[in-house]
């Protein structure tokens, strides 16, 4: 399979035909993939046809269905305030709950544009000497978002609103506020903002969405997906869930506990909704794999699961950030575990006051008298969940909170030979886990 992508910010592309990659780096999302150009714009408004071919049943000599005129329901609708009347009596029971659900949560879902502050550059270059000190806000990528309270709070991907000077979020009635943002975490891509210039009243009019839950999805449930893909406002998209706990590499840190879905999810859907078949939030839509490199949908989608979500954002709004637990350690590559064939993650460096200090965890140093180097403690498991990997480190702490007092399973040697005989020993040790930011750490 090729790469996968963060599904946000290509949309610029088609709108200001300018040199963004798909899910371009350059712009408000992260990606997997190097930067390119685009040489030739897919011509997405393009009417699309049905050839006159024959089917596959009416070769067989099956008889047709009758085709049915086209119910006008746009026309039925008020898009401001979507009210939708009494289904027509030739809709499906399924078709009839798409349009509700798309209905009922449209007004929650918002468009969101990230702004980067960029040199100006007049008919003679940047300045008389190559540089410019005019610069001006210009379009770095677009994505989805929405409403979670009548605070006017947004919540969306971390990718969407990365490296932004502003930002500005578009709700359903074309009307575009300046948003700050709260607080947000990269390692889990969530994000959450709050409208800043709104009106008091508009404000209370926002509709948050209703949560479902991501615990007891099944494969196969009917799901629903709403954003902004590609820059056009407001599409819904329909599938299944066909896989559950998928894991995202990115760069250092894998994000667990995915829910795949086969609903369209193109660039620009980044942190818009993924609903179950009731109209809940079970999903922010994050990322697609992308096996052509063209950022165009495979089939393959991933959404953050709304439980984890939920705890994320209830910090933000808390305290203005995601409160990450840590040992209090820098860690070494894992290839020199690798080599050794020992699994767990060697400590590196102990910073003096850290919480692994004062437990009396071992960094990796040499010896004053031979030389050789003395490999620090391996943590190889954390409260009997055992730690095979950084990754592994990572889902054991997310699990716990500041402040928390963990048994750490560690090998300690005592020489360069971590097995020569009666150099390792195994220990448990107890740390009293601090935050991430308070003190210099990796984990």
């Amino acid at each position: 399979m090729g790469s996968l992508a963060l599904a946000a910010g290509t949309a610029l592309c088609l709108v200001l035909g300018s040199g963004f990659a798909p899910e371009g780096t350059s712009g408000s999302s992260s990606t997997l993939r190097p930067l390119a150009a685009l040489a030739v714009q897919p011509a997405y408004a393009e009417a699309a046809t049905v050839e006159g071919t024959p089917t596959a049943g009416a070769a067989a000599g099956l008889a047709a269905p009758p085709l049915r005129d086209a119910v006008p329901l746009q026309r039925n609708i008020d898009p401001l305030t979507m009210q939708l009347p009494d289904a027509p009596p030739d809709l499906t029971p399924e078709e009839v709950r798409a349009i509700r659900i798309f209905a009922r949560n449209t007004p929650s879902v918002v468009n969101i544009t990230n702004f980067r502050q960029v040199p100006v550059q007049s008919a003679y270059g940047f300045g008389y000497g190559g540089f410019s000190m005019d610069t001006e806000k210009v379009p770095a990528g677009l994505g989805s978002g929405f409403v979670w309270d009548d605070k006017g709070h947004i919540v969306t991907n971390f990718h969407v609103i990365k490296g932004a000077d502003e930002v500005k979020v578009t709700l359903l009635d074309q009307t575009t506020y300046t948003a700050k943002v709260v607080g947000g975490d990269a390692d889990k891509d969530v994000a959450v903002l709050r409208l800043v210039d709104a009106p008091a009243d508009k404000v209370s009019q926002l509709t948050p969405v209703t949560l479902g839950r991501s615990a007891g999805l099944l494969v196969g449930q009917r799901v629903f997906a709403i954003g902004n893909p590609l820059g056009l406002e407001h599409t819904l998209t329909s599938g299944i869930v066909s896989g559950l706990n998928r894991e995202l590499s990115t760069g250092a840190v894998t994000i667990k506990g995915l829910v795949q879905t086969d609903a369209a999810i193109n660039p620009g859907n980044s942190g818009g909704v993924l609903l179950d078949s009731a109209g809940r939030v079970i999903g922010i839509n994050t990322a697609i794999a992308d096996p052509t490199g063209k950022g165009a949908s495979s089939g393959v989608g991933f959404a953050l699961p709304i439980d984890s979500v939920r705890g994320l954002v209830d910090q933000i709004l808390t305290y203005g950030r995601v409160l990450r637990p840590v040992l209090g350690v820098s860690l070494a590559p894992p290839q020199v575990l690798k080599q050794l064939g020992q699994p767990g993650v060697l400590v590196l460096e102990v910073p003096k006051g850290s919480p692994a200090e004062k437990a009396g965890i071992k960094p990796t140093m040499r010896d004053r008298f031979s030389g050789s180097l003395v490999l620090g403690d391996i943590i190889t498991g954390i409260d009997g969940k055992a730690v095979k990997n950084y990754s592994d480190l990572v889902e054991a702490l997310d699990e716990k909170r500041v402040g928390d007092t963990v048994k750490v399973d560690i090998l300690r040697s005592q020489t360069d030979n971590l097995f020569a005989s009666g150099t390792a020993r195994k220990m448990t040790v107890s740390i009293t886990l601090g935050e991430r930011g308070q003190v210099n750490v990796t984990e």
